[in-house]
């Protein structure tokens, strides 16, 4: 069903680009067959990188899915022109009142006849629209690709917890979420975000989910540096949804492991600086329920003391929720992208909590991090990645 939706909601921007892009800027004739061709080539194109996704060479992804994002702002731009489109239309086709043409205008049957005004100003019009859509589409997407595809911010957040010990205020914890390693980011982006992880010097790493976007045969070289993370207490990751998409989940955690990252897959463990604790907690993704790995609360907060604060990592943001109910201080998530591609944010917004930085719900903190990668298009508009770094400081 949501292929069917995503398949209908593609073709019907690629109708309206093409409409107004191609059938309304050209005359019948070769030109028109030529682009309209090409529409039909990217629309193609862009099917098979998403229904093809893991088996679709990088050659062809790249520009499948960069395509992905043009069409979408041409989409939106062309969209927001249309009132404006309407209203010059409707003027060109009055003539001002009280004006008496002092010639016949010549017959469109005629093939030797001149094409009147109207028609001239009509094209004209539909031109200078298409231009200014499509300077307008390659700007943003241009910006967009340069956003995402370099260093993510390195973001300090100070967060108050109730119950620290003094002993531990300034505990530093770097959050990195949705690096999605793929055809489109392999090593060098996985060797980027550790050594921009390590000049934190974090007293903890936490990698909230969607590490990879494929099996561990594929990507295993490009999460390899990851073995590199350098932290006082250790690197600790928990499943995101894009972990399910594959069929060597349990693969990938063993790699992990074999890395020195540790999951924690509904547990939880003590992080103790001398006398001083609080306890660690990871929850599996909403979506590890289709694969018999669902999220277990009530044994990932098992045994923890009240007496000391405690630390949820969840992949998605609306698992608050529950963690919320259950007393947790601070719940740590990604997911959101921060909305990645405006205004797409409304959308994730309506569906999560929250799409990024520090909130409350209830008692319960969360924080979400825009993550340091991107998924399908590589662009960010409105978006930018991030490597947020937690420090721990005492509430009141």
């Amino acid at each position: 069903m949501f292929l069917v939706v995503l398949g209908a909601i593609l073709a019907s921007m690629h109708f309206f680009v093409w409409a107004r892009l191609v059938k309304d800027t050209t005359r019948p004739g070769r030109a028109r067959w030529i682009l309209s061709a090409l529409v039909v080539a990217l629309a193609v194109l862009l099917i098979a990188t998403l229904g093809l996704r893991g088996v679709v060479p990088a050659e062809i992804a790249w520009p499948g899915y960069l395509w992905f994002a043009l069409v979408a702002y041409l989409f939106l731009v062309l969209l927001v022109l249309e009132p404006v489109r309407w209203m010059l239309r409707r003027r060109i086709r009055r003539r001002p009142a009280g004006e008496v043409p002092t010639a016949p205008e010549p017959s469109t049957s005629d093939p030797a006849a001149p094409e009147p005004d109207a028609v001239n100003r009509r094209l004209f019009l539909a031109r200078a629209s298409a231009v200014a859509a499509g300077a307008v589409s390659v700007g943003v997407v241009g910006v967009g690709a340069a956003t995402a595809l370099g260093p993510p911010n390195v973001l300090h957040v100070p967060v108050r917890l109730r119950r620290l010990d003094p002993g531990l205020s300034g505990f530093r914890i770097a959050v990195v979420s949705d690096i999605h390693l793929g055809p489109l980011a392999g090593r060098a982006h996985t060797e980027r975000i550790v050594r921009m992880i390590n000049e934190t010097s974090p007293d903890l790493v936490a990698i909230v989910g969607d590490l990879v976007d494929g099996t561990v045969a594929e990507l295993g070289s490009a999460a390899e540096p990851l073995r590199d993370l350098h932290s006082r207490e250790g690197t600790f990751f928990v499943t995101g949804n894009h972990e399910y998409f594959v069929d060597d989940t349990a693969s990938w955690l063993t790699e992990l492991e074999r890395l020195g990252v540790q999951p924690l897959r509904n547990e939880n463990t003590v992080i103790r600086r001398g006398a001083a604790a609080f306890d660690l907690a990871g929850v599996n993704d909403i979506a590890g329920a289709e694969r018999s790995d669902p999220p277990d609360f009530d044994r990932a907060l098992s045994g923890r003391d009240p007496a000391r604060p405690t630390i949820l990592l969840a992949h998605q943001p609306v698992q608050v929720a529950t963690a919320a109910e259950l007393g947790v201080d601070l719940q740590l998530s990604g997911h959101t992208h921060g909305g990645q591609m405006w205004p797409f944010h409304y959308a994730v917004r309506a569906v999560q909590p929250s799409l990024a930085g520090l909130s409350a719900v209830g008692d319960t903190q969360l924080y979400v991090t825009r993550g340091a990668g991107f998924w399908g298009p590589p662009v960010r508009v409105g978006a930018p990645p991030d490597i947020s770094v937690i420090s721990l400081e005492q509430q009141g």
